[in-house]
């Protein structure tokens, strides 16, 4: 069990500079300390004492932001806490959702492949558009004409449990794991059932068979490798420098091949590329394959970058 303090702190850190968080959390603590001692002094109960000095202080999100001399402020600083809280959960899984649902009707409409993931993809980008526009439009209203909103105030039964010390949280690993069985599973299904047709109406595969032989059990075995380390990470509940370098390899090891093979022309299957005229033209063909390319590096060392920032952040 930690404390009401303990949870506080967390709560407050987790917002400031890591370069000052020791400091903050010396300052911050041996102010709270000498509150409380200065109200269990004139005969009140430590419990009691300790939540009536940090519902004083409010917020920890607000204090986090008095120290870092940072501004909550896009519209305006009076709902700025509540419009970015309801941002973050409307654009966590709306977006996504409605992409996947776009991009499954459009599979089920008839659409290929690339239709219905370029559908879904732009259904996702214009969710997320919306949802910003709209809902920051109508804080901005809100805001200019001080409008109350009686939300309920802060108070300390709002902090965490536990001190906020986890990067890893499960539903991230859940998302992560769900994609990747998903992703694993489409490759051999799409030698079976790819949802393009050839000029006969048999099933033709995106990716060329032949590789069956050699670099598509190599890739899925990556994969199975990369759900084990969401596990790691979950387990670890943060990322480490291990958990970095493990990471590093299992991107390269599944980027190097994909780009490899794409830039040599061996990652789509003939019979795909014959079966459509677009696609046939080599300059066509080309653009698919820089963006495959260009695509894959920039995702891989994306993810590489974001776990280094994110274990170098956890340094102290």
């Amino acid at each position: 069990m930690t404390t009401l303090t303990d949870r506080y702190l967390a709560a407050t850190l987790r917002s400031v500079p890591v370069a000052r968080r020791e400091e903050i959390a010396t300052e911050l603590r041996a102010s709270i300390d000498d509150m409380v001692e200065g109200r269990t002094a004139g005969g009140q109960e430590a419990a009691a004492a300790e939540r009536e000095v940090l519902t004083e202080l409010g917020d920890p999100d607000l204090l986090a932001a008095r120290y870092a001399d940072r501004h909550l402020q896009l519209i305006g600083p009076t709902y700025y806490l509540a419009w970015a809280r309801l941002m973050k959960l409307l654009l966590s899984f709306i977006p996504v959702g409605v992409g996947v649902l776009v991009g499954v009707l459009e599979a089920a409409d008839g659409g290929t492949v690339g239709q219905a993931v370029g559908a879904g993809i732009s259904g996702t980008i214009q969710v997320a558009v919306q949802i910003a526009f709209w809902v920051t439009a109508v804080f901005a209203v809100l805001e200019r004409t001080s409008t109350p909103l009686h939300l309920p105030a802060w108070s300390v039964d709002q902090l965490p449990e536990t001190p906020l010390h986890r990067q890893i949280t499960c539903a991230d690993t859940v998302a992560s794991i769900s994609f990747l069985t998903l992703v694993i599973a489409y490759l051999p299904m799409q030698h079976f059932r790819s949802f393009v047709t050839d000029d006969g109406g048999g099933n033709l595969p995106i990716l060329d068979p032949a590789l069956w032989s050699s670099w598509l059990p190599f890739l899925i075995a990556v994969l199975v490798a990369t759900i084990g380390l969401e596990i790691a990470k979950y387990r670890a509940g943060r990322w480490t420098w291990p958990l970095v370098a493990v990471n590093a390899v299992l991107n390269l090891a599944f980027a190097v091949p994909v780009v490899w093979l794409m830039s040599t022309d061996r990652l789509l299957n003939p019979d795909l590329v014959a079966r459509f005229d677009w696609l046939g033209e080599v300059d066509n063909l080309n653009l698919v394959a820089t963006a495959v390319i260009a695509g894959t590096v920039l995702v891989t060392l994306w993810d590489i970058f974001d776990s280094a920032q994110k274990a170098y952040r956890n340094r102290t």
